[in-house]
């Protein structure tokens, strides 16, 4: 009798000691609830009727700006002294309608406020989102779960868009890009992102900050208009106020020019316009004015990508830190925040 006592209580104790190994195997495969709303954020934006309507709007001017690219490409090419053909897709015109980094740089920061607007306050409004913290996830994986889905989804949109582009070129032209050019054309697509990131934060932020997605919306594009319209008529107001006479010395001018483009470099659009010219343009040296002592001796060549990325660093450190602003700004909030339905 104790020996059958002592084998049931040995096959009882491998049975349990089975059932939970086993439990935690496949605890183990479950995924983890970041990544399951990460997935349920990229599925719900790519089959949204608004994801729709503005990839409409994005890929139609895209390729309106590459036939106007294409027109004009080869009196560009014959007027050109460097070998970077294919970069010139983004870049030229032929004055009908803007380029390709005109569009993006004009159509990005409505992508991002588009898609993240109601980001917080629609699900709160509708009573998921209490219903989604009510159970075991982290307020935090929420939060950075929205961010990364929609930035997931630009990234596959431009990415796309780009080599899209690139395929069109590749047929019309029949000139492949160059490793360098390639390289470009992934830092540019890059800097896209960041561009559109900085605009997704701060319409998370007006989610998080306004209960209507009306009013979340409203300010985001308040924000983009200011910036786009009313920031650069208040800078040429300040510039023609405080502008030196022509009899000036050129010390001064270039004070006074430098003093402009620093008022400039407050306008996100106006750092992406510099990194991404800057980036596709390899002729472009330098972003500020510059004296003939800096001039003397300098050679009129393309300069490498590396010096192309320490020009545009100051930019790209601006966008970031802008970015990340945002970021910390909606963060803190959101985790301060008292989450109830109506």
């Amino acid at each position: 009798m104790k020996m059958s006592k002592a084998l049931t209580r040995i096959k009882s104790g491998f049975n349990l000691r089975h059932l939970i190994t086993g439990q935690t195997a496949d605890l183990q495969k479950v995924k983890q609830p970041f990544w399951v709303i990460v997935e349920k954020e990229i599925s719900d934006h790519f089959r949204s009727v608004r994801f729709m309507i503005l990839m409409g709007i994005v890929v139609l001017t895209c390729m309106g700006s590459l036939y106007s690219s294409l027109t004009n490409f080869s009196e560009v090419v014959k007027n050109s002294e460097d070998e970077f053909f294919f970069l010139k897709l983004f870049t030229t015109t032929d004055g009908a309608m803007p380029s390709f980094v005109v569009f993006i740089s004009f159509l990005g920061p409505l992508l991002g406020i588009g898609l993240g607007f109601d980001a917080i306050n629609s699900e709160q409004n509708s009573g998921t989102l209490s219903r989604i913290m009510s159970q075991p996830i982290h307020r935090d994986n929420l939060i950075n779960a929205k961010f990364l889905g929609v930035l997931i989804v630009v990234s596959i949109v431009f990415f796309a868009l780009g080599f899209l582009v690139m395929g069109f070129g590749l047929f019309f032209i029949g000139i492949p890009p160059t490793a360098e050019e390639f390289l470009r054309f992934i830092c540019f697509t890059l800097i896209s992102i960041l561009y559109v990131a900085f605009w997704l934060n701060l319409a998370i932020l007006f989610s998080v900050k306004f209960r209507q997605a009306s009013t979340s919306a409203l300010a985001g594009i308040g924000v983009w208009l200011f910036f786009t319209v009313f920031y650069g008529l208040i800078v040429n107001l300040i510039a023609k106020a405080t502008a030196p006479s022509q009899f000036a010395h050129p010390e001064v001018v270039i004070r006074y020019q430098t003093f402009v483009k620093n008022l400039m470099t407050l306008v996100p659009s106006q750092l992406y316009s510099d990194a991404t010219t800057t980036l596709l343009m390899p002729s472009v040296r330098s972003l500020g004015p510059l004296t003939m002592e800096q001039m003397a001796g300098a050679i009129p060549n393309p300069i490498p990508l590396g010096q192309s990325l320490l020009l545009v660093w100051p930019q790209l450190t601006g966008m970031i830190a802008a970015a990340v602003l945002c970021f910390a700004l909606t963060y803190g909030l959101f985790m301060r925040r008292e989450i109830r339905s109506k």
